[in-house]
């Protein structure tokens, strides 16, 4: 049986400048169907990192002649390009089986599948085993209603089967299938993080979060546990990507990996390794996780942990209790002193769009970002993804004004609020990202600044011309 993963065309988030990541999710698919079973042929895609456009594609599958599609699933504003990816393999090939998956088709599989005729099957939630499953029922000829996990069209009816338990021990999992996208691994890179020339790879640590925020699909989409790999498996894949392919900047994908004992091992294991002097690696967490474990800090910068990301989000606690956050906006300004005291960059998200939100909140939270002074900052207008608390409340009330899931990128505004319209919460993400990007007095500092991540991101962003992009949006 031959296999095809395809990583569609689509457009990349602006607001994180130039930047092309490998397809993580598919690689690990991948890897994991490999170990499984080597009899079949198994070919991954990336059409970002070959640059090919849809013709390109149509000829690339037509030439492979594969069996099954499965198209990467991760983001709801990449719906369309998913679909796209589907109805080309079915006019290339009618009798392929398309497959999709992630958390936006998981979340919506019934609507999908009455939807959108050029997808077959959804694999919902965790997807390794269930793949597994799959492609050993059709080489078998098995109904497909005995495997767990997938939703799929039968007989003018959609079925949907149980839920698939989890795996129990991600340890077991493989490292992501690099090989099959070796001839351009070198492309993969973050020009505002790691530079052009010192490699880009993902790396996974856990799966899940112990918080309960309601615009996050992550904890919904895996059962609400958090399930975390031994400090020595992530280290053994650090290890790996660096040996293996020369990759020094390494990004721990982990929406919250958290700051605690299993920190504090991984980074023992970086600095004996003596990987600590060879790669630089970016996590997120909360705001609160990095005042809880302050003493951490000195060990982590030792290990090569350079740059964090935490969640602010907003001075407001009555926001922050309608997110279900359930931190002090003083951790913020803590945590973010704590990092930069450590000589670890300081990016920083911040959210508008809150039912409550007015031009008077936002512009308070203008004020807060500037006594904050992240390094970085990125600011987002709340989206109501499918799967979340925050999209279920909304579609009850009438609150989303577009479902065009093209525009659910967290720059394009989806819902008013009480006082403001879309496109009054549209301007006010200008204004934020003006207000901090346009001071004269963070530009200059910025591009001359002793910390030399500092400096080339701000020179970095001086020559992309991030407002004009985001103004291009009205």
């Amino acid at each position: 049986m031959k296999i095809l993963f395809v990583e569609p065309p689509k457009d990349l988030w602006f607001v994180m400048g130039e930047y092309l990541p490998p397809p993580y999710g598919i690689l690990q698919l991948a890897a994991f169907l490999e170990s499984k079973n080597k009899d079949m042929e198994i070919v991954v895609l990336d059409c970002q990192a070959e640059g090919l456009g849809w013709k390109e594609l149509e000829k690339r599958i037509e030439s492979f002649n594969p069996d099954v599609l499965a198209s990467s699933g991760l983001a709801t504003c990449n719906t369309y390009a998913i679909l796209r990816t589907c109805g080309t393999a079915k006019k290339v090939k009618p009798d392929i089986l398309t497959i999709v998956g992630g958390q936006h088709f998981t979340f919506l599989a019934q609507e999908s599948l009455e939807k959108y005729p050029e997808i077959d099957l959804i694999v919902r939630g965790e997807g390794e085993q269930t793949l597994v499953d799959l492609i050993h029922a059709l080489t078998e000829k098995a109904h497909l209603s005995q495997i767990n996990g997938i939703s799929f069209k039968h007989d003018g009816k959609i079925l949907h089967t149980p839920q698939r338990p989890l795996i129990k021990n991600l340890d077991d999992l493989p490292f992501p299938g690099y090989h099959f996208v070796e001839d351009f691994i070198h492309k993969y890179h973050f020009t505002m993080m790691g530079g052009s020339k010192t490699g880009y790879a993902l790396i996974e640590g856990s799966r899940g979060c112990p918080h309960r925020c309601t615009f996050c699909t992550q904890w919904r989409h895996w059962n609400g546990l958090w399930r975390v790999k031994s400090p020595k498996r992530i280290a053994d894949e650090m290890e790996f990507c660096y040996q293996n392919h020369g990759i020094r900047f390494l990004w721990l994908t982990d929406d919250n990996f958290g700051i605690g004992k299993h920190m504090e091992d991984l980074c023992n294991e970086i600095i004996q390794r003596g990987l600590s002097d060879e790669i630089m690696w970016f996590f997120q967490s909360r705001c609160d996780d990095v005042v809880r474990n302050q003493d951490l800090l000195p060990k982590m910068r030792k290990a090569g942990n350079m740059w964090a990301l935490l969640g602010a989000e907003s001075q407001s606690r009555s926001t922050l209790k309608a997110f279900n956050k359930k931190i002090d906006p003083k951790e913020s300004k803590r945590a973010i002193k704590l990092l930069k005291k450590n000589d670890i960059f300081a990016q920083a998200t911040l959210i508008i769009g809150e039912r409550k939100d007015s031009a008077k909140s936002i512009m308070d939270l203008r004020e807060f970002v500037n006594d904050l002074d992240p390094d970085l900052a990125i600011f987002m207008i709340l989206t109501p993804f499918p799967g979340t608390e925050l999209y279920e409340e909304a579609e009850l009330k009438g609150w989303i004004e577009d479902y065009n899931w093209a525009n659910y990128d967290m720059v394009h505004a989806i819902m008013p609020t009480e006082n403001l319209s879309r496109e009054e919460v549209q301007e006010e993400l200008y204004e934020c990202y003006r207000a901090f990007y346009g001071s004269m007095k963070r530009r200059f500092t910025g591009i001359f600044s002793t910390n030399k991540l500092k400096r080339r991101t701000y020179r970095y962003l001086a020559s992309q011309g991030i407002m004009r992009q985001l103004r291009s949006i009205f």
